[in-house]
């Protein structure tokens, strides 16, 4: 590695949103910062420009008086109403981390749409995600006065009727404790919303508070990842909420149906075991099996379900036969080392694993253009635009009659989420499944149990699938460590490719991979080393790297280089980086809702799922964005919520893409927020170059060596072990 030999600067943040915490004077921080006033200036200057839309600019002012968009300032609420409303904003635009109550907070989720069952793909535009019909104007108008009476803020009527239905004032009346339910709000804001309404009747021993809470923790937890939560973990969770008999308030919990719970065999202490034989159940009715028991929100419970369901379909099925065994291995002959290994797996096999870094994606695309040859529909999915064009470019598709190269749809490359939606791929069959014999997931640990089932119920009987990706980078967004849990669970053929990825970066990204943080040797500037003091020559030198000396020295414009840091917030975070790359690169008043045309964005078009593109403009319909070539419209009501600037993105936005350049920043305060997997992510999102802001001293080897990726509590393996025999 070679030091950068001109200045330093220093960084500070973590990956879900930095030591930022949870208190709400400081969200109400945030809110009072310029950034926190971007959203709330909507699409009203763009309007400005256009004669015509003059009146529909009057209209939004007019509702933003009504919704006082300034009491994130402090303008028109204060004391507790200020409080929990700036927090709640603060989570619903990613400003801040949902409560970090279990390891790795990441942002809120809510369900994956339901797959579109048709043949034909649909339009872009349904694949918007949280888009609801709007509630009737009383409806709203009694769950604001139920607030009011609380001392809730007015603003989230909105959104509490989205969340809890037509009844939402009823059961705001009935059950105060269900303002948890609205994303962003705390225990203690909940709590206080009780005592306005209920009075002396209200106390920390009311099961409704108990009930609340335990769903509560269960939903945080997803958030961290997990599908369940021990019961031991949940109890002393409830505990540390003051809650005076947690075994109760489960119970209570269990019996209305908000949760259910599990009894899992053990052969030791949190190691799941395959279904009994006869001889050894009859054993046990003389030596008792340890169990563990598990509580879980009913969607993640099906959703595991359903997915070991479909996974024992396809191993226990048989592959469609197009081509002979001799056409297969012929296609096996023609393909390098590992890569014959997965086509001969693939011949025979319903469900495989395929592991490797980036360079080892020739060999699922040799399977593709294979499978193709063969006869069968064959398509692969990736997590982003990015990879998509990527994996596009591998498979070396045909070329048209004028000999251009073929397409993502040409060459059967679609995105996971466009495949789902039907915006993209085969379309389905008359029965709603996918009009597909063989489906080659790529990123596949990026994969939530929830978009995993969702996958496999789609495949018809006969398909083959493929989960292909690189167990070392972080996890998916949402619940669940699929790729993960198959990997351990050893239940089909697994082929690891041989091929490493070349270069300095990749002997780099290697060593990281096996906990070692090594010094290799970089004459090309291949990787560059800042060392800083503080966040602010951090930022300084980060601006420095991308604008001039990476251009310079290597050539490679402002545009393709990319900057990742461990969180949106804190003195070096991803806000403050795109705001002094924004003033640097592309200044401008932010007429667009605080965008510019030719700014970098991130677009979120669902939870979990970040998308980068450019800003190409705005008008009554929305912003206009350019994402991987295509054309996107964000309506103007979701701006706030699902567009940022983009010229900084965390690890977990950036799985899935790759750029010429990379700068990572990592900062002083998110040292203690780096382990192994994020610095792994991180640093092999680059192509040709990589400079590391170094902020965090030995905290980087240290992260390297010792600090792995955070266990998550699932139930996969428990349901797949019945189903289906291992592969050993």
């Amino acid at each position: 590695m070679s030091t950068e030999p001109e200045p330093a600067g220093n960084t500070e943040d973590t990956e879900s949103g930095t030591p930022d915490t949870t208190e709400a004077t400081d969200a109400v921080a945030e809110a009072d910062s310029p950034a926190a006033g971007e959203g709330a200036k909507q699409l009203t200057e763009a309007e400005a420009e256009l004669a015509a839309q003059r009146i529909e600019r009057e209209r939004i002012e007019k509702r933003k008086a009504e919704k006082k968009a300034e009491v994130a300032a402090g303008a028109k609420l204060s004391g507790k109403a200020a409080d929990l409303l700036a927090a709640v904003r603060a989570v619903e635009s990613g400003k801040k981390p949902a409560a970090t109550v279990f390891s790795e907070p990441e942002p809120p989720r809510r369900p994956a749409p339901e797959p579109v069952r048709q043949s034909q793909p649909v339009p872009a535009q349904a694949e918007a995600v949280g888009v609801t019909a709007a509630a009737a104007p009383e409806t709203v108008e009694a769950v604001r006065r139920v607030l009011a009476e609380g001392g809730a803020p007015e603003a989230l009527a909105a959104q509490a009727v989205t969340t809890l239905g037509e009844g939402a004032e009823e059961h705001l009346r009935a059950d105060p404790w269900q303002l948890l339910r609205i994303g962003g709000v705390r225990p203690e804001q909940a709590d206080g919303f009780a005592r306005a309404l209920l009075g002396a009747e209200c106390g920390p021993e009311d099961e409704r508070r108990g009930r609340a809470l335990t769903v509560w923790l269960l939903e945080q937890a997803a958030v961290a990842g997990h599908t369940a939560l021990e019961m031991s973990t949940l109890t002393a969770a409830l505990t540390r909420q003051s809650v005076p008999d947690p075994d109760a308030a489960v119970q209570d919990t269990l019996a209305e149906g908000e949760a259910l719970v599990f009894q899992d065999a053990l052969d030791e202490p949190g190691v799941p075991v395959r279904e009994p034989s006869q001889d050894e159940a009859d054993e046990d009715d003389e030596h008792e099996r340890p169990v563990r028991v598990l509580v879980g929100l009913e969607r993640y419970a099906l959703a595991e379900e359903s997915l070991a369901d479909g996974l024992a379909r396809l191993i226990n099925s048989v592959p469609k036969e197009d081509g002979s065994a001799a056409q297969w291995e012929e296609a096996a002959a023609s393909a390098p080392g590992s890569g014959a290994e997965l086509i001969r797996a693939v011949a025979g096999q319903g469900l495989v694993l395929h592991t490797g870094g980036e360079a080892s994606l020739t060999e699922p695309a040799a399977l593709l253009r294979a499978a193709r040859d063969l006869g069968l529909r064959a398509w692969a999915a990736t997590h982003s635009p990015i990879g998509r064009a990527r994996f596009t470019t591998l498979t070396g598709g045909s070329a048209g009659a004028d000999d251009a190269p073929a397409g993502p749809e040409e060459a059967g490359v679609t995105t996971v989420a466009g495949l789902l939606a039907g915006a993209e791929g085969p379309g389905r069959d008359a029965e709603g499944a996918f009009a597909l014999d063989l489906l080659v997931v790529l990123d596949a640990p990026a994969l939530d149990v929830e978009t995993a089932a969702l996958l496999v119920e789609s495949l018809p009987d006969g398909a083959r699938l493929v989960l292909a990706g690189d167990p070392a980078v972080l996890w998916s967004a949402g619940p669940g460590r699929v790729f993960a849990d198959l990997l351990a669970a050893r239940i089909c053929p697994q082929v690891a490719s041989r091929r490493p990825d070349p270069g300095p970066l990749g002997e780099l990204v290697s060593g990281i991979g096996i906990g070692e943080l090594n010094q290799v040797e970089a004459p090309g500037k291949e990787v560059v080393i800042v060392p800083v003091r503080d966040a602010g020559e951090a930022v300084h030198r980060t601006v420095q790297l991308v604008a001039d000396s990476v251009p310079r020295a290597l050539g490679v414009p402002a545009e393709e280089t990319q900057v990742i840091t461990p969180g949106h917030g804190g003195a070096a975070g991803t806000r403050v980086l795109n705001a002094a790359l924004k003033e640097r690169l592309n200044p401008g008043p932010g007429r667009f809702g605080g965008f510019d045309p030719g700014d970098r964005v991130a677009y979120s078009p669902a939870p979990g799922r970040t998308v980068p593109g450019r800003v190409v403009g705005a008008d009554a319909d929305g912003l206009h964005l350019s994402c991987a070539d295509e054309a996107v419209v964000v309506p103007k009501e979701r701006v706030e919520q699902s567009v940022r600037h983009g010229w900084a993105l965390t690890a977990h936005q950036a799985v899935g893409g790759r750029w010429p350049a990379v700068v990572a920043v990592l900062p002083g305060d998110a040292a203690q927020a780096l382990s192994r997997p994020w610095v792994y992510t991180a640093f092999g999102r680059a192509d040709r170059h990589l400079s590391v802001v170094h902020g965090v001293e030995q905290a980087l080897p240290r992260a390297v060596a010792e600090i792995a990726a955070k266990p998550r509590t699932t139930r996969l393996p428990v349901l797949l072990a019945p189903q289906v025999p291992t592969a050993d």
